[in-house]
């Protein structure tokens, strides 16, 4: 939870870097957001597979959730 926490700021940081108030420093390396999304993926799939949690399967159930209990709460674009 430490290692997906951190990488979850890490995204919070590029973001603000990329469409925020806070331009980045300098002296700091430059990353991307999608770079920083796929260490998120890689640390929940890790940790997925520390639980013995089939990832597709965890998917396929929010994605239900999603489709029915929540049907009505987005805005749709034609």
């Amino acid at each position: 939870m430490a290692r997906l926490s951190e990488e979850v700021g890490e995204l919070a940081r590029e973001v603000n870097h990329h469409h925020g108030e806070k331009p980045k420093k300098t002296t700091e390396k430059e990353k991307t957001i999608e770079e920083e999304l796929g260490d998120i993926l890689f640390v929940l799939s890790c940790f997925a597979n520390s639980l013995e949690i089939d990832m597709s399967e965890a998917f396929d159930i929010a994605i239900n959730k999603i489709e029915t209990r929540d049907k009505d709460r987005w805005t749709y674009k034609d």
